[in-house]
């Protein structure tokens, strides 16, 4: 079980940190992944890191003010989001899967899933 949190209100050029909890499992050989949809629109990949080898990968869109990274030893993965834009608004979701099937950039590839979180980032 994921548990996403640390979503909020914020205004534009602020930051957030969102926290992806997992509990009953250990994402050690997993790879995770945050993705966001907002209203009317697809749910998108945000950044993806695999488990082993720490190594992250980040959508164009927020390459170079988003940062995802883990904590072994609380089985957490966050998501350090830096120069808020209101585009950046959405539902945050974390992700995880152990299989590796599909490219990690794809919602389908990831069968275990957090609830969202809102964020929020105002004008």
């Amino acid at each position: 079980q994921l548990q996403a949190f640390g979503g909020g209100l914020v205004q534009v050029g602020g930051s957030l940190r969102l926290s992806c909890a997992a509990s009953g499992r250990t994402f050690s050989s997993y790879r995770a992944g945050w993705f966001r949809q907002a209203p009317g629109q697809e749910r998108e990949f945000v950044a993806g890191i695999r488990w082993s080898g720490g190594y992250t990968y980040y959508s164009d869109s927020v390459k170079g003010r988003f940062t995802i990274s883990k904590n072994n030893v609380k089985n957490t993965v966050y998501l350090q989001m830096n120069s808020l834009k209101p585009e950046d608004t959405a539902v945050y979701y974390c992700a995880a899967d152990r299989n590796y099937n599909g490219s990690a950039y794809y919602r389908s590839s990831y069968p275990y899933w957090g609830q969202g979180t809102q964020v929020t980032v105002s004008s």
